[in-house]
Parts: C-alpha cells; sequence; structure tokens
C-alpha cells in the first residue's frame, strides 16, 4: 500500500526560473541558525537571546544604537514604518515604480489611515529630485494632504542604486522641507556589495530615519527587519506590530537566521553572487539579435526589451520570468541560488529564440 502511494504521487516538474529572488531556497547560513534555535524551550514573543542578539548584531552593522523589529515580510514592514510616521492627512512622496506604489495592495495607505501616496518620476528608477520638490511645494493649503515622507527604494524596482550621494542629497531636500526619510531595502544587502560602501553610508549617515532591510530576497526563510535609526519615530511600534499580526509568538525563528547571515557575511556574499550573476547574465545577452538592455546593470536584476515572439518562445520552452514589473520588457531576477550553468543555459535559450525573428 505505501509503495503504490508513494508511486501515485506525481513528480514537481522542472523549470527554470528567473521570475523572483523569493523563488530560491533557504541559504545554508539561515537554516543552520533556525536549527540551532530550535533547541528546548525558548521565552516567546521575541523575549529570548536569538532575537536579542540578531538586534545587536544589527545595531553593530550599522554602528549605531537603532531601534530593530522583526516582522514577516516587506509588505509589513514597509507599511508599519510608513504608517509610524505619518498621520492620516499626510502623504508619502515615493517613484512611480516603487513597490509601496505598485505591489503593496494598498497596505500603507490602509495601516496608516488614509495617507496619501504622491508619486514622482526619474529615469531608471530613482527619483527625480526635482519632480519630487515639485510634489512637495506644489501646495500648501489645508485641502492638500501634507507632504510628511520621502521614500526611497534600494536597491530600486529596476535594478539600480543610489550612490552614498545621492542618497544625501535626496534626504537633504527632505529635510529642507521637514519631511521623514523612508528606505525600502528589501534588496539593501545588493546595493552595498555593488557599491563596496559600509551600510551606514547610504543609510543613518545619509541622512534616512527607517529602514526596511530585507531579509527572505537574501537567502532567508522569511522575515525583514524594520531599523530606526532615530529611536523616538520608534515609539509603541511594537503595538502597532502585535495589532497587525506581525508579532511572532515563536520570534526566535525569525530573528535568529539574522544571525547566521550577518555573523558569517553571508548577507553580502549572497548578494555579491546574484549581482555576478546577473551581471554576467547582461554579457551573454547583449550582443544578441532584438535583445536590447533597458537599465543599468547594477544589482541582481537585469531588465531587457526583447520581441514578443522571443518572449513567447522562452514562455513556452519553460523559463519563467516577469514581464509586467517596471517600465514593459522582462525582468530577470538572479538569486544566491543562481548558478553560472542556470544563466549560460538562459543565454543559450534566448540565442535560440531569437533565431525566429523574421
Amino acid at each position: 500500500m505505501t509503495d503504490t502511494l508513494a508511486t501515485s504521487v506525481p513528480e514537481i516538474p522542472i523549470f527554470n526560473q528567473f521570475a523572483s529572488d523569493n523563488y530560491a531556497g533557504i541559504c545554508p547560513q539561515a537554516l543552520q541558525a533556525m536549527n540551532e534555535a530550535n533547541r528546548g524551550f525558548v521565552p516567546s514573543y521575541g523575549n529570548d537571546k536569538w532575537t536579542e542578539r540578531a538586534c545587536q548584531n544589527i545595531r553593530e552593522l550599522f554602528a549605531c544604537d537603532c531601534q530593530v523589529f522583526f516582522v514577516f515580510n516587506g509588505t509589513a514592514a514597509n507599511s508599519l514604518a510608513l504608517a509610524a510616521l505619518c498621520r492620516s492627512y499626510h502623504s508619502v512622496v515615493c517613484h512611480e515604480m516603487a513597490h509601496i506604489e505598485t505591489d503593496e495592495c494598498g497596505a500603507p495607505e490602509f495601516f496608516s489611515n488614509g495617507t496619501k501616496i504622491m508619486l514622482a518620476s526619474g529615469v531608471d528608477g530613482k527619483l527625480d529630485l526635482e519632480a519630487v520638490e515639485q510634489l512637495i511645494i506644489r501646495r500648501t493649503d489645508i485641502h492638500y494632504p501634507k507632504p510628511r515622507v520621502l521614500s526611497m527604494t534600494q536597491s530600486t524596482e529596476l535594478g539600480t542604486v543610489y550612490t552614498p550621494e545621492e542618497v544625501a542629497a535626496a534626504t537633504d531636500l527632505a529635510r529642507r522641507h521637514g519631511l521623514r526619510v523612508h528606505m525600502d531595502g528589501a534588496r539593501f544587502a545588493n546595493a552595498v556589495v555593488s557599491l563596496d560602501c559600509h551600510p551606514a553610508d547610504i543609510s543613518w549617515k545619509a541622512g534616512v530615519d527607517v529602514l526596511c532591510m530585507g531579509g527572505a530576497k537574501n537567502g532567508m526563510a522569511l522575515g525583514e527587519a524594520v531599523v530606526f535609526f532615530d529611536r523616538e519615530l520608534a515609539d509603541e511600534f511594537e503595538y502597532r506590530c502585535k495589532q497587525s499580526g506581525q508579532l511572532a509568538s515563536k520570534m526566535r525563528f525569525m530573528a535568529a537566521p539574522w544571525n547566521g547571515m550577518l555573523e558569517s557575511g553571508a548577507w553580502l556574499d549572497n548578494a555579491r553572487h546574484a549581482n555576478s550573476c546577473a551581471r554576467l547574465l547582461e554579457k551573454e545577452l547583449a550582443d544578441i539579435k532584438g535583445i536590447r538592455i533597458m537599465h543599468p546593470c547594477q544589482s541582481n536584476s537585469l531588465f531587457v526589451e526583447m520581441p514578443p515572439v522571443v518572449s513567447q518562445a522562452l514562455h513556452d520552452a519553460g523559463w519563467h520570468f516577469y514581464s509586467f514589473i517596471g517600465a514593459g520588457g522582462a525582468r530577470f531576477m538572479c538569486s544566491w541560488q543562481t548558478s553560472r550553468e542556470d544563466i549560460q543555459q538562459l543565454a543559450a535559450a534566448v540565442r535560440q529564440a531569437s533565431l525566429l525573428i523574421s
């Protein structure tokens, strides 16, 4: 009976995926840290040594006495952080491609009781500061939602990165107009290795007030860190976490992977590997007929424009990638688990498909 059941279970199809770094599994360092935390009885709701150690590791990473909270995902991290900075009559200025605008299902507005998202333009996913300032100063009357926060994405939704100087310029503009600065850092590690800089140089030292630092896309099972560099802004944030269902009872399993990642250096190694895979893919695709690189490849994603017949041929052959993220084209996303062999196979598939171009 057991043998019959075993043979009746269908095999999971193998496919090649470049759709998202979320598709990757748990990296060994994060998995080992979770396993180490799985020992005996441990206090719940973050009152454990693993969570405290993770908070301290993040403080040491940034060389700052920041306040740290762990939540399940990026939507919660961004939405709750913005809610902590805003009241219902405020507005948040962000890039028109920002995740908080395009992929959060209205969560920032929901958790802030109606804060309005205002969109600024900018090439390659980065904010045009003149456009930002025009949004801020366009109106100052009581009938208009008062700008309160400037939100930046690092790395951007189009795979580019803000330099320390660009972050500082944006935060200087925000300060001149009385705005706080939030950074969506779902791929913050990729920006750090791309710029070869200290994490503080593109966060609090450059004027960022709160960073939502990604873990899931960098090799963890789940979990993001909400890092308040200004502790006063974190007042009662733990209540927001609890009310929104983000306070994990077994918090140690969400916090412990941070220890494994940060203490081993895997958080940077993983990002460095993913970035290098994206650059290799860029090199392989750049000279293929009908393929155009759309944006500078500065992190772990590559955006390319390709004829519909090529895109459809790749999908038909089992290649997974998104074509609705960003300003058109196809997005190929690399992760810590992507291999050079994966890159070579994808490049060969694109070359083969390009032969269909008349």
